[in-house]
């Protein structure tokens, strides 16, 4: 007669693995992706037709072409001389006519601040590869955080990323994020 093999309990093997794995799920952290921070305009209704006159002087047209070479006003430049061209446009430091124009506002913690109307239009060809894409939105984006850290020492005497809340709106409305996006299109059709 043949012998039994005795069976072994895994009723407390099951608990001890899902405490684990619960264990495991709640201290680690699942990393997401950061997207690029931009501001979209709110959404157009059907029947609302806007006309925005603006003054050329107040926008950098920086394009990415078929060949990702990048062009400011119709000039092309070095990616890394991109930044610099942004900071001396939304800064305006020589208050000069071929630059934006400066409006005086309230600002909390801040008092009376020129903010620049400059806006940097954006436009890619369909073709711009990705890595370009985002190397030019790192540029931008480093142009205004740049500003920031400025104005931020000179008022607070502080980098923006260690400033309060309440310090950090001041300086957001005092050097805003203005990066306009047109859609992609064929420069090479153009050209």
């Amino acid at each position: 007669m043949a012998r039994k093999t005795p069976g072994i309990n895994t009723g407390s093997m099951a608990d001890i693995s899902f405490l684990l794995l619960t264990f495991f799920l709640l201290t680690s952290s699942i990393s997401t992706e950061q997207g690029i921070h931009r501001r979209l305009p709110p959404p157009k209704k059907d029947t609302e037709k806007t006309i925005v006159d603006i003054n050329k002087r107040n926008v950098l047209n920086v394009m990415v072409n078929f060949n990702d070479a990048v062009w400011v006003n119709g000039q092309e430049i070095l990616l890394t001389q991109l930044k610099d061209k942004a900071v001396e446009f939304l800064e305006n430091p020589t208050n000069s006519n071929t630059l934006p124009e400066k409006e005086i506002i309230q600002i909390d913690n801040m008092g009376e601040y020129p903010v620049s109307k400059g806006v940097i239009s954006l436009t890619n060809d369909q073709s711009t590869t990705y890595n370009m894409y985002v190397q030019v939105q790192n540029e931008l984006e480093k142009a205004v955080n740049e500003l920031r850290d400025k104005v931020s020492l000179n008022y607070f005497g502080k980098k923006f990323d260690n400033l309060d809340t309440a310090s950090r709106k001041a300086i957001q409305k005092a050097v805003p994020m203005n990066i306009s996006e047109a859609p992609p299109i064929d420069y090479s059709k153009t050209e």
